[in-house]
């Protein structure tokens, strides 16, 4: 009586891995490639790109895993307009862009950077704007 039931569930096992093999495999590596192609869309194709003047104010390496450089860069209020000073958070992946700014703190600088929408986790970085570069103004 054992050998019989045996027999019969050795088959539908058998069925299941198969099964397994030939749909879920596919599935979850389809899975992989689509949020890999949607990164590296996020990440490679800007939104839109601008300057932004100021002064460095902070600019650290953060991060557990992911080491990016987060940095704060401190605007000028624009005369009639508003009396307080508004601080434009930004993200460099570039550790030798990000040397050579550290080298500006506390001169005015005009940052280029490109805002990113849709980056999925702060691994990449924890603002949406990426810092392309950077020239000191006199």
């Amino acid at each position: 009586m054992t050998s019989a039931t045996t027999g019969s569930t050795a088959p539908a096992q058998h069925k299941r891995r198969h099964l397994w093999l030939k749909i879920g495999v596919p599935v979850i590596l389809a899975l992989i490639v689509a949020c890999a192609l949607y990164v590296w869309a996020t990440l490679g194709f800007a939104y839109s790109t601008a300057q932004q003047t100021g002064h460095v104010t902070q600019l650290a390496r953060e991060g557990w895993l992911c080491k990016t450089w987060e940095g704060e860069l401190t605007m000028p209020p624009v005369p009639g307009a508003r009396s307080q000073q508004e601080i434009f958070p930004f993200t460099i992946r570039d550790d030798s862009l990000a040397q050579a700014l550290q080298a500006a703190v506390g001169k005015q600088v005009t940052l280029t950077y490109a805002h990113h929408r849709g980056v999925p986790t702060s691994c990449f970085g924890e603002t949406e704007d990426y810092v392309e570069g950077f020239r000191i103004d006199q």
